[in-house]
Parts: C-alpha cells; structure tokens; sequence
C-alpha cells in the first residue's frame, strides 16, 4: 500500500518554522507536525501490513491473517444454478438475489468464505454480489479463474498466444477486484494438472510429440504449465501485492514438479477427494510442495448409489470427519503438520444440471444416476459398476421447486449443515468424532418446506440438544 509518511512531512514544511508553540503556527499545522514526529518515534513502518497475507511461525507452521487477525477458511463452493437451468446460467442477474438468502444461511452456519470459479463477464454484477455478501455477512470471496482450460478450442498452454489471452484476462480481472474488501486470494486452475497425462483436454506441442516416453512427455507439459503458472503469480504480485495467490492442483499430481516450476505462488488450492479422510496429504505436501494449503474442493455426496436413496447420515459423517483432520493440521496442533489453512466443501446447493448437462430436458429432474467410481466413499462402492458418485447431490443444502411463487427454490439444510457447524462452534472441545451411521436415512422425514428455526429442531445433533 502506498505510504502517506511523505505526504504528511510535506504538508507540515509550509508551516510556521519557529516550532508548535511558536506564534502564528496553526492549529492543524501543529498537529500534523506532532503526529509526524510521533510516527517516526514510534517506529511505525511507513508500510502497513498487507490486508491479507501468511504468516511463517517460529516452528514452521502457516497461519492466514486478514487485517492482522488469523483467520481459519470454512468455506463452501458456490454456483447457486437453480432448478431448470444448466451451467451457463448468468445467475449473478438473478432479480430474485439468491445470495441474500444464501449469505444469511451461511452466516448462520458460520461459512466465512466462499470459493467462485471464475467471475462473470459484466464487472459491476459480481461487485455487488461480493458487496453483499462481504457487507451484509461478512463472506469473503476466494476468486479463481480456469486459466482458459475449458475453452475451445484448448487448452494450448505451449502456444504463445494462448498463454497471451490467458495471462490477458487473469490480470484484467486481478486490476478489477483487487481493491474490493471481501477478496481474500487468487486461484489460478482447478484440475488443469490432470491434462499432463491426457486425462482430461489433452494438449501438446511439436516437441513434446516427439518425446516417445510418456513419462518424459508428462514432465514436459508440467514444466510448460507450471511455469506458465509461476509468470502469473509475479505478474499478479506486481499489481496486487495484498492478497496471495493459489496454485490450484487436483490432488498433489505433479507438485514435485511445481516445487521447482512454480515458487512464487504463495499457497497450494487443493481438489481432493479421499473419502472420509485425506489421509496422508499433510504430511506428503510438507515433503513435496511446502507451501501452505487450503483445500479448495472437497465433500462427499448424499445419496447412496447402493441402496438407491438419500443418506444424509453419510454425508454428515464423512463432512465432520473431513473438518477434523482440517482441524488438526492447522498451525499450532500438535498432532498435525501446521500447514493447513483451512477448506471449501463442494458445494453449497445442489445442481441438477450436472448429469446431463446438454439435456435441458432433464434439468426439472434430480438425477440419481451416479457418473464416476471412488473407492473411498466405500458406503455405496458396491453398486453397479462400482459406479458410486453423484454429482448432483453433493450440496450440504438441497433444493426443492418453488411452489409459492417466491421465484427463488426452496433451500432445505441438509444434516451436515447443522454437524460441521456444531462442529465449528467447538471443535477443541469436540474430541469424539459421531459414530458411522448404520442403516439410517434421513430422506423423506417430513422436512421439506419447514422453516429454518423448525428444522433446527427437528435435526438434533446431539442428545439433549436446545
């Protein structure tokens, strides 16, 4: 930030020369000359700390401090797609503001921090919906940006030109949002590391094809992408040095490849998704990648392919057990590595578009066909074709159709809004982790439509709950 110490010495030079109590000399004047001399009494840099930064403690461990204060991210991604449309829903212009409702159901629970994928095109829409939510609720915003990964045709991040137009729009939108006060850091990619190995949008480049071992070749578009990665985050330091900047990474794929790549980016944005745990990863980032994370997607979904119905217990089960290894690994634990910021669970709503997302047919219909096989949420791995997750049903709240006109789908709070809430409430003092649920449902309980302070009561946590 730009200093003001020069600006108050000049100010005080035009004044009275014989000294504050001297005849003639203003009162302001006298003033300015006096807080001057206390500034540089006192010590004070003529530099304030940066509104957002990370702090190294003595023993190694990451702490996030915003405006000074550590701050622990309880996080949810945030895409409010209602009933009925798909993903290119501009619902940024949705008169009917859904992130109010959404930012005082968040407040409630006590998310502080929301995770956008990437900015709408019109600048002044997004401004107030951070607005809102900074102002209102105090949510702050993580901004990311796909670095071009779903466009088409791409990504090509061996073109010049493509990395040109990329680097163009993450700076333009670093120039537009850096001064808004609900931004808390910048995230480059999501799963962009996966395209090394072709598994999602392949890319190449001459040389690479003529690189006949694949490993080599995987390397190859490491170093290209996360060089690529590391000139943004200087770029983005030179004009935003208040806020940090996130290497976004699906798992930890690649890092040992961005440690020596990709150094100035100030944090790891983590995609993972290992069931009720992340078993390892704290440790393994600490060996491969030290760098401070959050994990900026995780969660488990709601429904039980297996058994062919909704399982809020599952889901609430996994989510806490998820928040307590996030716990444990903040700075200052001792049982954990003290490299953990904290996380963003997908998702905050349901979307019922994601199944079949070029069939708008089917968008009015929460699809349970699951479309991917995860081993870790073992609960429903026995299911056909040890297909098991869900897409549309990873929302902590789930969405009903708006039956009274309001214009806006009802939003229902799913069991684990209420668990990792009391959870957040009190997580020193909540050592014993709830017990796996076994054979309970909570689908169909009558819940639907009720009002929050009802619902409250009809989802107790724990016995004796007030």
């Amino acid at each position: 930030m730009r200093s003001n110490t020069n600006n108050t010495a000049a100010g005080s030079s035009g004044g009275n020369k014989t000294g504050i109590a001297g005849r003639g000399a203003s009162f302001p004047a006298a003033c300015g000359i006096l807080l001057a001399c206390l500034f540089l009494l006192c010590g004070m840099s003529a530099k304030p700390s940066a509104k957002v930064a990370i702090r190294t403690l003595k023993n190694g461990d990451y702490q996030l401090l915003v405006c000074g204060r550590p701050y622990v991210v309880k996080g949810v991604c945030y895409n409010p797609v209602p009933i009925g449309q798909g993903s290119d829903y501009t619902w940024w212009q949705d008169t009917h503001k859904p992130w109010l409702t959404d930012g005082r159901m968040m407040k409630e629970m006590g998310v502080n921090t929301i995770r956008l994928y990437e900015p709408a095109d019109d600048a002044a829409e997004v401004k107030a919906v951070m607005n809102d939510l900074y102002k209102l609720y105090n949510i702050r915003v993580i901004m990311g940006n796909w670095l071009g990964f779903w466009e088409y045709p791409g990504p090509f991040y061996g073109d010049q030109d493509f990395r040109d137009k990329v680097k163009e729009k993450v700076l333009e939108m670093v120039r537009t949002y850096k001064d808004e006060p609900g931004i808390l850091f910048w995230l480059l990619g999501n799963e962009n590391n996966y395209s090394f190995s072709g598994q999602i949008n392949p890319w190449s480049t001459d040389e690479i094809d003529k690189e006949p071992d694949p490993i080599k070749q995987r390397a190859m578009r490491a170093r290209i992408y996360y060089t690529f990665v590391n000139e943004l985050a200087q770029e983005i330091h030179k004009i935003d040095p208040d806020h940090p900047v996130a290497l976004g990474n699906g798992e930890l794929v690649g890092l040992e490849c961005a440690a020596n790549y990709c150094p100035d980016v100030d944090l790891l944005g983590c995609i993972i998704y290992r069931g009720k745990t992340f078993g390892n990863l704290f440790n393994s980032l600490k060996a491969t990648f030290d760098k401070p994370v959050v994990l900026t997607e995780f969660g488990a979904d709601s429904y039980d392919s297996y058994r062919n119905r909704e399982d809020q217990d599952i889901q609430a089960f996994f989510l806490e057990s998820q928040w307590r290894q996030i716990y444990q690994n903040l700075a200052g634990r001792r049982e954990g590595t003290g490299n953990c910021l904290g996380g963003v669970m997908f998702e905050w709503t349901d979307e019922w578009w994601k199944n079949n997302p070029n069939s708008p047919a089917t968008w009015t219909v929460h699809d349970t066909q699951p479309r991917w096989s995860n081993g870790s949420y073992y609960f429903d791995i026995k299911a056909k074709d040890s297909l098991n997750m869900n897409e549309e049903w990873f929302g902590i709240l789930s969405l009903s159709p708006d039956d009274e006109g309001s214009g806006l789908d009802l939003r229902i709070p799913r069991k684990a809004y209420y668990v990792v809430r009391e959870f957040w409430k009190r997580p020193r003092n909540n050592r014993e982790i709830q017990k796996e649920p076994v054979e309970r449902n909570t689908a169909g309980s009558g819940l639907k439509g009720m009002p929050i302070k009802d619902l409250i009561k009809q989802c107790p946590l724990e016995d004796g709950e007030k």
